[in-house]
């Protein structure tokens, strides 16, 4: 892969004043100052200038739209590279690893060992426009994670990405026994908590499952009869708690914020002691979020904790009754539409106006090419097919890629 600068050019988007000269109003006269006043003065002007610059550009951003690379081009032009903007090419270095080696993947997710029988959806590697996302040194990772805490917080698509890690980290692991669950479960959907240790460097891979990542409880008094639950959009979830003290934590939600996991289940919304039977999901996706963002600013240590919030993962159902799905055998030359979400629209929006730094894996756009790499009919036995979920190894792996490079350069470390 072509060289890139291992600087990571953090993209701030808060709002900032503008910073205006006025001219002064003149009193003309006769006489004027001396060349030399004149030349003195100048030096004085732009020495403020590049102070108040630099005060600027220098500022800790509060948040982050994306992420990019400084990429230093042959001429020795120095441009931002945006590694959401690019295009899928073919590599024959790919997978990153086997999942049929890899105790931690899903059986359902490992879609060559279900019987997949083409093998191209995993030769696949994202490529940015104007730069390379780098092949990483598994070792210099693990020793870089040596002694923190990595957390997923999510639903079954951060559950993914979780395993996706795991799987990656374990290719640079000698002895695989010192990789294990903390409480030897076997890897499920229906567990809330999932934390793998790599004993050999002392850190956790965790996952929270949390759907909406707000509080989902029973039903209150006196409402109509087709209540039956309620999404608490100020509290958030009760295994919130668990989520501190971590050294890089990586929420999503989305795929549960649809009127079949909602209103047909009886499922509605709640604001204090108010039950919102007329609120939109849109409306109510920004309150959960105004909860989530309100939490991060008031919680977590962002000097330790690296904060991402990943977006909205699109699917590729054949139509609205998510009964036909159509896995292509290479992904698609144009996204028709997957990659606008109105969840990830919401989700830069709330991160734009927090005042602490979150960085947002805005995978939207680049996971909607890949509708090539969906489980589709090679899960575990499951009767209908899956144009949501991701075979592993794919295109989680490559969420994994953006994290760690953005977490290795923020270091200074190497690949």
């Amino acid at each position: 892969m072509p060289e890139m600068m291992d600087s990571f050019n953090r993209t701030a988007s808060f709002n900032r004043r503008a910073l205006s000269f006025s001219s002064p109003r003149v009193h003309r006269r006769r006489w004027g100052p001396s060349p030399f006043l004149v030349f003195v003065g100048f030096l004085v002007f732009c020495f403020f200038i590049i102070i108040a610059s630099g005060y600027i550009n220098a500022s800790p951003s509060s948040n982050q739209a994306f992420d990019g690379y400084s990429d230093s081009s042959s001429n020795g032009s120095v441009g931002v590279c945006d590694v959401f903007e690019g295009s899928w090419v073919q590599d024959d270095n790919y997978p990153l690893y086997n999942a049929s080696e890899c105790p931690f993947v899903e059986q359902g997710f490992n879609c060559l060992g279900n019987g997949r029988m083409d093998k191209d959806y995993l030769k696949w590697r994202w490529k940015p426009r104007n730069c390379d996302i780098p092949r990483f040194n598994v070792h210099n990772v693990l020793e870089h994670l040596r002694g923190k805490r990595v957390v997923f917080v999510g639903d079954s698509m951060s559950r993914t990405q979780w395993e996706s890690l795991i799987c990656f980290l374990m290719t640079g692991v000698e002895d695989k026994k010192d990789v294990y669950e903390v409480n030897g479960n076997q890897i499920t959907k229906r567990i809330r908590f999932l934390g793998v240790r790599f004993s050999s460097f002392n850190f956790t891979v965790e996952f929270f499952r949390s759907v909406f990542l707000v509080q989902h409880g029973w039903v209150p008094k006196n409402v109509p009869r087709r209540v039956r639950s309620t999404l608490k959009l100020d509290k958030l979830d009760n295994n919130s708690r668990e989520w501190v003290n971590s050294d890089i934590l990586i929420f999503n939600t989305g795929q549960w914020w649809v009127p079949g996991k909602l209103f047909e289940t009886g499922c509605y919304f709640q604001v204090g002691g108010s039950l919102k039977l007329g609120m939109s999901i849109p409306t109510a996706f920004k309150l959960a979020l105004g909860t989530w963002a309100s939490w991060i600013e008031t919680t977590i240590d962002t000097n330790r904790t690296q904060v991402f919030f990943r977006t909205f993962e699109p699917s590729h159902w054949g139509n609205e009754t998510h009964r036909h799905c159509n896995v292509t055998l290479h992904p698609m030359s144009d996204t028709k539409g997957g990659d606008k979400s109105i969840f990830s629209d919401t989700i830069l929006e709330v991160v734009k106006h927090m005042t602490v730094p979150v960085t947002v894996l805005h995978v939207t756009s680049m996971s909607a090419f890949r509708s090539d790499a969906h489980v589709g009919t090679w899960s575990d036995g499951q009767p209908v097919s899956d144009c949501s979920h991701w075979c592993l190894p794919g295109v989680p792996d490559v969420w994994n890629e953006i994290v760690l490079s953005h977490m290795l350069t923020l270091h200074g470390l190497s690949r």
